[in-house]
């Protein structure tokens, strides 16, 4: 006789059926939306992070997204419209690149914020949202207020930032 091997346990398939059933629903159940007035703001005093608060930030994030987009849009095509490399004053040629070198960064800074904003939506989605990527803890009404992307509570930050400093002088 063995003494290493596993000892397998029989488990009846009736309330095996159940559980899996059980779960299925409640990853059937629709997620009830929520319906907020355009001049609604949280408040302290409500729970942190219930439906409403969720479905104020869904909104706040999605509207700054589609806001970038169509800013990233506009400043694609009008630099593209916008050539002045083909001046024959090479002034003209370093101003042009120096002019579109900006742009492009401008533009680079607003993908990774979308793709912070897109981050935060997920936060949203799994539950997430509004807590300390570090320490779980609540971020606060006032600093997602204020940076809605915002996934690290102020100490955290603050940790975060000396870090960084400590680093930057190395």
């Amino acid at each position: 006789m063995n003494l290493n091997m596993p000892k397998i346990v029989k488990v009846k398939k009736k309330n095996l059926k159940k559980s899996i059933k059980t779960e299925a629903k409640a990853k059937e159940l629709p997620k009830v939306s929520i319906k907020i007035s355009k001049n609604y703001v949280p408040k302290e005093n409500e729970k942190y992070m219930c439906e409403k608060h969720k479905a104020y930030f869904r909104i706040k994030l999605t509207e700054w997204r589609k806001e970038l987009i169509q800013i990233n849009n506009e400043a694609l095509y009008n630099g593209s419209m916008d050539d002045n490399s083909i001046s024959s004053d090479i002034v003209d040629q370093a101003s042009s690149y120096i002019d579109k070198n900006v742009e492009m960064k401008a533009i680079n800074r607003q993908i990774k914020l979308i793709s912070k904003i897109d981050k935060a939506l997920m936060r949203i989605k799994d539950g997430t949202y509004g807590y300390c990527t570090e320490t779980a803890e609540p971020i606060g009404l006032k600093r997602l207020m204020a940076r809605p992307i915002a996934d690290l509570c102020i100490a955290a930050q603050e940790r975060h930032e000396k870090d960084e400093k400590v680093y930057a002088d190395d």
